[in-house]
């Protein structure tokens, strides 16, 4: 893998590089009107986006600002079809294929093939094997005070720098970063935000890895776990995690970032983890007892979505899966008075642990 980016952008730039864009930024929005009214004319909205890159009068257009509630309030900025086109092209393009490849093993979030459960996973991992070689150890749990809105945008720039060297994509990295006109922060909804919220927090994963020698640290976006033998040794790790989080990247801990034994557990993307079983966390069962009374509102008013209902059962049935959660499973799908059109909970997931 090269180090750096250099003369890239317009072997990257193709009209069919450009539709197999089209193709993911639309894939679960095939009928919206942006899409349609997009697709009406395809050919000559592609071939006018290409020239606009090709040219480097690009410019991104304006975002649409909405609130959601799920899993907690945030404010969402939405760019126009076209643009997100350019994003999926971008990420597809360089990103993946350049810039994952230096992110550390135990970095979960944004890459294929990880993902929340792996995340766990590992982390389960890393307790069982600190409970073998100790007895007893510290799990020092981190998260970043309002992570995305407090991102430092020239540090993000200055760190995508030094393996950008194409002139033309890192003017269009420019213009992701900068647009909005916020001096910090990424906004929430940019495919391109989850990224590059990646790319700079893998500085920290290099500093904990490679300066602080921590050898079993999970991080899922924001929230990171590193497990280590001492009570001294935690209090001083999360003291230099801070600094460094502090001075470097200009983000603050959450002031829920601490230390503790390990028989309290860990709290981490969804799941109370012990050693050698896993629950759901109560905010995520009493989120699924909610979504149950509503269906069968919906239902017994002839209201309900069932295709709907059934790929978000479906969902949750797999999320749940991954943890010691078969009574609660069947609990739950008790209560639902349409059950018969819903996969009933399979015995053999209890206690699915690795």
């Amino acid at each position: 893998m090269p180090h750096t980016i250099r003369n890239a952008f317009d072997k990257h730039l193709t009209i069919e590089s450009l539709l197999a864009a089209h193709e993911r930024a639309s894939k679960t929005k095939r009928y919206s009107r942006e899409v349609l009214k997009f697709d009406i004319d395809l050919e000559s909205n592609i071939v006018n986006l290409y020239k606009n890159l090709k040219n480097g009068t690009y410019k991104m257009g304006k975002y649409r600002t909405f609130k959601i509630y799920e899993p907690k309030e945030r404010i969402i900025r939405a760019l126009p079809y076209v643009d997100r086109i350019v994003h999926q092209w971008y990420i597809y393009e360089f990103i993946k294929p350049y810039v994952v490849p230096r992110f550390i093993n135990d970095s979960y979030a944004c890459i294929e093939g990880k993902g929340t459960h792996k995340a766990v996973d590992r982390a389960q991992e890393y307790m069982q094997k600190m409970k073998n070689k100790y007895g007893t150890y510290y799990i020092v749990k981190c998260d970043i005070k309002g992570f995305f809105y407090n991102i430092d945008k020239d540090i993000l720039y200055n760190i995508l720098k030094k393996f950008i060297k194409d002139d033309k994509l890192l003017a269009l990295t420019y213009e992701f970063i900068y647009n909005d006109g916020e001096e910090v922060g990424l906004p929430i909804g940019n495919y391109t935000s989850q990224f590059f919220a990646n790319i700079y927090m893998n500085e920290l994963d290099h500093y904990v890895k490679e300066k602080l020698h921590i050898k079993y640290y999970v991080r899922y976006m924001d929230d990171f776990i590193m497990f280590v033998k001492t009570k001294e040794e935690a209090k001083d790790v999360l003291k230099s995690v801070e600094k460094y989080v502090y001075t470097r990247l200009h983000l603050e801990l959450n002031d829920k970032s601490r230390y503790y034994p390990n028989k309290m557990g860990l709290d981490f993307c969804g799941f109370r983890i012990f050693e050698s079983y896993r629950l759901l966390r109560k905010r995520s069962i009493k989120k699924i007892k909610r979504k149950v009374r509503r269906w069968n509102v919906l239902y017994e008013r002839g209201l309900l979505d069932l295709e709907k209902t059934i790929l978000e059962w479906n969902s949750w049935l797999g999320h749940s899966s991954h943890g010691k959660c078969y009574k609660l499973q069947m609990n739950i799908y008790n209560k639902i008075i349409f059950k018969e059109y819903l996969k009933k909970p399979e015995e053999e997931t209890y206690g699915r642990i690795i």
